[in-house]
């Protein structure tokens, strides 16, 4: 016999089950309105035993070849709409931006405590704080400064694929987490075990494995989050605990750091410190909220920062040893910039085009993050003839809209010449800007993961040659280039490659003390 509590449960799960299914009908209801388009769905709980749990973009996408541009899917009356073209993600999350920049509530981030996390705040003051905050560290004149900084971090990667050529992927995890460290706080990176990368890297695990609709349960039964731990099921409450804890140490942390070097007068040029002086310079009347905001802002850029980018620097990795023509062409160019006799810099930028459209087809060959951030409306709207109720958790696939043949040819393939006009220029391709997502919720950082991802690629392909790794038999180790699909990143699987130094040159531009200058 069932117990008390047992019965007690049954009987909210059904009721909350049955005003969730009456909220959705009542759109129905509504004369010639309907939701989008989506696969069928069951009573009261919709789609929620068809709910991607892996790869949700290329499901998406394949709904879209049934559906339409604009699908819809529900989850206990909760619905969800998915943005397959270009066209659609623009007319909604641009055009009607002032409804469409909303982030739904995700109930594991409301049990960690993430307000902090500016990528996943709703459209509010404290949201446009932040985002101030952020634009005025990121902005490209502001990034112009850490262009020194760059480079020599850059310079400290090439060595270590000198040094420890198999440990590539370990490196690539390093150089994203040096620059973002050094950018956000003025801290110089050493080690590659260092304490504030695997904080970060921890906090970006939990976070991306728990922000999308049904990565956890109480995601889509936020309800559950009411209930004790101990019943069957609630194993989502400790990770919460654990989470909570990573997300104080993000904000604090560091932040902490950097204050106390500027009561020393030993801290760097940084966002963090930037941020603090301006308003020292407005003289606030609340300081620890505004060091509070501060704080929470460049926590977002110091979590976002270390794991987008290595993706993206990965599949760079993964591109030259899949194209070996690719590697050669861009070798090619970069030796007609720069004789052989240097590294390549940013102002060499416009002179190499086809290293530019190498980049650009890195991103959106393989994209950092498939199905972006979601978006929430913020009151109803119509489109098309659907109803968009308020509230709606809006997703835009970027995969889709970047994989879309009719705007790409071959879209699986990998062509950088997309990128190229007749004459050799780099085309401006305004659906590329979708990597970085739509609208007021755009990714600030768009301009240094382009210029990154620029030098890191121009460097590397200066001076080395990426390849097929050999087993000891001298036989080539198969490649497969698969990619992980459960989180809101995307990462190439552990592969392995060859780095070998492209010429004697090579290697002594490489073992320089500097950028520029040969060592005593």
């Amino acid at each position: 016999m069932a117990s008390g509590t047992t019965l007690a449960l049954d009987l909210i799960a059904f009721v909350v089950s049955i005003l969730l299914f009456l909220r959705v009908n009542k759109w129905r209801m509504r004369k010639g309105l309907c939701l989008p388009p989506g696969p069928p769905r069951l009573p009261i709980v919709g789609n929620l035993f068809g709910m991607p749990r892996e790869s949700s973009w290329l499901t998406y996408t394949e709904w879209g070849k049934v559906y339409g541009d604009i699908i819809s899917v529900q989850v206990f009356g909760q619905a969800v709409v998915v943005l397959n073209s270009a066209k659609v993600a623009r007319d909604l999350l641009e055009k009607k931006a002032s409804i469409y920049s909303g982030r739904p509530t995700i109930p594991m981030f409301e049990l960690m405590k993430w307000s902090w996390f500016e990528m996943s705040n709703t459209y509010s003051a404290k949201w446009r704080l932040q985002r101030k905050m952020l634009d005025r560290g990121l902005r490209p004149s502001a990034a112009v400064h850490y262009r020194s900084m760059e480079k020599d971090k850059v310079h400290r990667f090439l060595k270590q694929l000198l040094s420890r050529p198999k440990e590539f992927l370990k490196h690539i995890e390093h150089l994203q987490g040096a620059i973002t460290m050094s950018l956000v706080y003025g801290y110089d990176v050493e080690e590659e075990n260092d304490g504030y990368i695997k904080l970060a890297l921890d906090t970006n695990e939990i976070g991306q494995r728990t922000m999308l609709p049904g990565s956890v349960i109480v995601n889509d039964l936020p309800f559950l989050k009411h209930l004790p731990e101990w019943l069957p099921g609630m194993g989502f409450k400790a990770l919460a605990r654990v989470g909570e804890k990573l997300g104080q140490e993000v904000v604090n942390r560091p932040f902490t750091l950097v204050k106390s070097n500027m009561q020393l007068g030993t801290a760097r040029r940084c966002m963090t410190r930037e941020n603090l002086l301006e308003a020292e310079g407005t003289h606030v009347s609340n300081p620890e909220e505004v060091d509070l905001a501060i704080a929470e802002a460049s926590a977002s850029v110091y979590n976002a920062g270390v794991d987008s980018t290595v993706s993206a620097i990965s599949t760079l990795f993964l591109a030259l040893i899949l194209h070996p023509d690719v590697q050669a062409t861009a070798h090619a160019e970069l030796d007609t910039v720069t004789g052989g006799q240097r590294l390549p810099d940013y102002g060499d930028r416009s002179q190499l085009p086809y290293v530019e459209a190498v980049c650009k087809e890195v991103l959106r060959w393989r994209n950092v993050a498939p199905v972006g951030v979601p978006h929430a409306t913020t009151d109803d709207d119509i489109y098309d003839g659907y109803i968009i109720p308020k509230g709606t958790t809006v997703i835009s696939n970027i995969w889709a809209i970047l994989h879309d043949p009719r705007v790409y040819p071959d879209p699986d393939k990998f062509k950088p010449e997309r990128f190229l006009m007749p004459d050799g220029r780099v085309k401006e391709d305004a659906t590329l800007t979708a990597v970085f997502g739509f609208g007021k919720r755009i990714c600030p950082g768009r301009h240094l993961v382009e210029s990154t991802l620029f030098i890191v690629a121009a460097s590397l392909m200066a001076t080395y040659t990426i390849g097929k790794a050999k087993d000891p038999q001298g036989n080539e180790i198969p490649v497969d280039g698969t990619y992980t699909g459960a989180t809101i990143l995307s990462f190439p699987k552990e592969f392995k490659c060859s780095v070998v130094a492209r010429s004697n040159k090579a290697e002594e531009l490489i073992r320089k003390d500097t950028w520029g200058n040969a060592a005593a």
